[in-house]
């Protein structure tokens, strides 16, 4: 079942699904700068567009098409759009 969500008066869209048995969602991010939260550890693909993230006690770094991050459980990342919105695929690395 396929599983909609907006976060950030709707500045961020996704649909969430499960595929080979985990939680994945895909979605799109218009500019601005947003905080999340993780639970579950999570690896970030930028599918199209450009992402900047803050990862825990790190620096912004810029992430293009076609690249990918990871973000520990129970932790936090800043992430912020540039140049238009951005796409992203979101895995949980964990069941």
């Amino acid at each position: 079942m396929l599983n909609h969500n907006t976060y950030f008066d709707g500045n961020v869209q996704s649909v969430g699904f499960v595929r080979n048995s985990l939680k994945a969602s895909v979605g799109v991010i218009a500019p601005g700068e947003y905080h999340f939260g993780t639970a579950a550890a999570e690896r970030m693909t930028v599918v199209s567009g450009t992402l900047q993230a803050k990862l825990p006690e790190g620096d912004w770094q810029q992430y293009p098409a076609g690249t990918s991050f990871e973000v520990a459980a129970n932790s936090g990342f800043d992430v912020r759009a540039v140049g238009g919105p951005a796409a992203y695929l979101c895995e949980y690395l964990c069941g």
